[in-house]
């Protein structure tokens, strides 16, 4: 078969920028696939020399999706190293405005990202698989999207100052209090935000037959899990401790503070690929491979904490008879959950009187000369660990990034899904849009794991076992 390029418009439906190739064996079946992601990742090296009080500031700038959750670790970092603990309302408030973060995330993600496929089928023609096709044919469902992701966005701005890299939280807590002003407008808008949170689940889960080949297939099987968790197993995205669980739900690493993360979780580093290989150590490289995010969370939470949230997460806990549910497609499933958990959550904060407080933050001076800060970012569980000098000059820097984490799962995601659609005698269109599907379950965020800088773009290789490309789809 002659060598063929194809380009493909508009941009693939992922954050960053990535390669997948995936290798055929000399009958022409697929032999093999990765994810490669082709920046470099500086960011741990250039933060060195900086005080460290612009870290949290700076570290944003990784990410223009999910910055609060890099301000929230950055800040909570450097709260250890002051050895301080924010005042209530402004643990409350920060939770508050990562709650936010996560409702606009995972809506960016549902809507504008994914939708299109469980709107037109995995098999429509690419010129109508997004989001401007969407507002042509369902107005209303895109509307949601926006209307839902505004919502999340004006409270980070309310309350954080700016929308994309927030400054309001600081070492110590947040910058300023709520005003009364502000509290009744989200409220107002509270059971319109949990109404339109509710309709995109229940579109969801009656369009769920449609994609039996794609739920059996997309990135099934065996793993652990990790994410954060508290003594009373509810859903946590703030604090609490770390927990890994295995395929069977049986937990095998539990209250592990996250100052000691290291000691569980190792970092491998492939030659193909600037992003990190994540395992649990215990089990080593690659067997350790693990699943974050929100499938990991609501398989390893035993309740979410809010009444409609729980509901629904009965239906979910029920998919795998009460086991944790290990196909990969359910990621959007979980996500829906947790959006209605964000909007529960936030409203419950709202209405808690300590939140209303004048005193919001707290100073201090060094007293440790290392930080590490942890929370549960959109994509998963995300680490920021900073070594300071008595003066509070950064020496070293690790950033352990919620996709990384997901890595090894999303590259035997891509193999299984080539291996089930693709077919080297008739490559299909279809078929590649599962292979780059798969990734989409993880909405992975390559950018902010790899802190690239630039346009999307993705390229997909199908090679043949002599490694001659037979064909490519580039995104651009």
């Amino acid at each position: 078969m002659e060598n063929k390029k194809i380009i493909i418009d508009p941009v693939t439906r992922i954050e960053g920028h990535a390669k997948i190739t995936i290798d055929l064996d000399d009958s022409g079946k697929v032999k093999d696939a990765k994810i490669h992601v082709t920046q470099y990742r500086g960011f741990e090296k250039f933060c060195e020399g900086r005080v460290y009080t612009e870290m949290p500031a700076l570290t944003a700038r990784t990410c223009g999706i999910c910055p609060v959750s890099h301000v929230i670790a950055s800040s909570k970092a450097i709260d250890e190293i002051l050895s301080i603990t924010p005042p209530q309302a402004g643990i409350n408030i920060r939770k508050i405005i990562n709650l936010a973060q996560l409702l606009q995330s995972h809506t960016l993600n549902f809507f504008h990202l994914s939708s299109p496929d469980f709107v037109y089928g995995f098999d429509a023609p690419k010129e109508d698989r997004n989001i401007f096709k969407m507002m042509q044919t369902h107005p209303q469902r895109a509307k949601d999207g926006i209307k839902l992701r505004a919502f999340g966005q004006k409270i980070i701005e309310d309350l954080a100052g700016k929308r994309i890299h927030p400054t309001g939280i600081i070492p110590g807590g947040v910058e300023h209090r709520i005003e009364l002003s502000q509290k009744e407008a989200i409220l107002e808008q509270i059971p319109d935000m949990l109404k339109i949170a509710q309709d995109a689940l229940e579109f969801f889960k009656t369009n769920l037959h449609k994609f039996k080949d794609e739920i059996d297939s997309f990135a099934t099987f065996p793993s652990l899990f990790m994410a954060l968790t508290n003594d009373e197993g509810t859903l946590e995205h703030y604090d609490g401790f770390l927990r890994f669980i295995d395929s069977e739900g049986e937990i095998l690493q539990d209250r592990v503070e996250p100052k000691d993360y290291k000691e569980f979780i190792g970092e491998a580093v492939e030659e193909d690929s600037y992003l990190k290989s994540p395992y649990y150590k215990p089990l080593g490289y690659p067997k350790g491979m693990y699943r974050v995010g929100a499938l990991a969370r609501l398989n390893i939470a035993s309740t979410c904490g809010t009444p409609l949230a729980d509901e629904e997460l009965k239906n979910f806990k029920a998919i795998n008879g009460g086991k944790p549910v290990l196909n990969s497609f359910y990621y959007h499933y979980a996500r829906l959950i947790e959006m209605i958990y964000a909007i529960e959550k936030i409203e419950e904060l709202l209405k808690n009187d300590e939140t209303m407080s004048e005193h919001v933050k707290t100073s201090s001076k060094i007293s440790r000369e290392k930080g590490i800060g942890c929370s549960e970012a959109p994509r998963g569980t995300l680490f920021h660990e900073y070594h300071v000098t008595k003066y509070g000059i950064i020496t070293a820097v690790n950033l352990l990034i919620a996709t990384g984490n997901n890595n090894l799962a999303m590259n035997a995601g891509v193999k299984q899904v080539a291996k089930k659609f693709v077919d080297a005698k008739n490559i299909t269109e279809g078929a590649l849009n599962r292979v780059e599907a798969v990734i989409r379950c993880f909405d992975p965020c390559l950018s902010c794991s790899t802190h690239a800088l630039g346009i999307v773009s993705s390229r997909i290789e199908v090679r043949d076992h002599n490694k001659n490309i037979l064909k490519v789809i580039e995104r651009n």
